[in-house]
């Protein structure tokens, strides 16, 4: 799954620590989000998208895998 979630948070003016404090998480998971190494639950993802005021389709996608 791939996110937006930087370009959101870079939106808001907010380094990833803000958006973690906003959150109440630790902001190394912001990181790990960011960089798809993570995802976020569905309550997350939703306090996610309310917080930086955009839906949870504008944060996340399904990235296209291809095999060859």
């Amino acid at each position: 799954m791939g996110n937006n979630i930087k370009e959101f948070r870079e939106r808001k003016g907010w380094s990833q620590a803000e958006l973690a404090r906003q959150l109440e998480v630790h902001k190394s998971w912001i990181h790990k989000l960011e960089t798809s190494k993570a995802e976020p639950t569905l309550r997350m993802a939703l306090r996610m998208a309310d917080i930086l005021e955009c839906t949870v389709e504008d944060l996340f996608f399904i990235e296209e895998l291809t095999k060859r």
